[in-house]
């Protein structure tokens, strides 16, 4: 299993009337922390987009658990269970990092894709190769 911890402060521009974060920024939060974790293992989404692969979205899922705030300090854990499928499923867990308590969880399902032709494709070999070691 692949786990990492990224940090987000929450910013005015991302609370609405009610002075929560809007519901929308959850996803965005979500894609910090999914970019951070490729990055924590070496492999930027940049270097896969430079290889000819993207990783569109094909199914997403928030659950609310508590508002969040401007000014929070929001830790964002991204969890990647399983290495080898077609698909990369992406588990997120959002806390307020003074009190560690629960504001949001959920996931992403993505697909690869060649660039070029938009067809799905198996995972690439250096995705593979860089998360490998965290699945012995």
């Amino acid at each position: 299993m692949l786990t990492h911890k990224t940090e987000i402060r929450v910013r005015y521009a991302d609370t609405d009337k009610m002075q929560f974060v809007y519901n929308g920024k959850y996803l965005e939060y979500f894609e910090v922390g999914r970019t951070e974790l490729l990055r924590f293992t070496g492999l930027s989404y940049a270097e896969l987009e430079r290889n000819g692969y993207q990783l569109p979205l094909i199914e997403a899922n928030v659950k609310y658990k508590s508002p969040a705030f401007y000014d929070d300090i929001l830790e964002i854990e991204a969890i990647v269970k399983e290495l080898y499928s077609p698909k990369v499923h992406i588990e997120y867990v959002i806390r307020r990092k003074s009190t560690n308590e629960l504001i949001a969880e959920g996931f992403t399902t993505h697909i690869f894709i060649k660039s070029d032709t938009k067809k799905a494709v198996r995972p690439p070999q250096i995705y593979i190769d860089a998360l490998k070691k965290y699945f012995v």
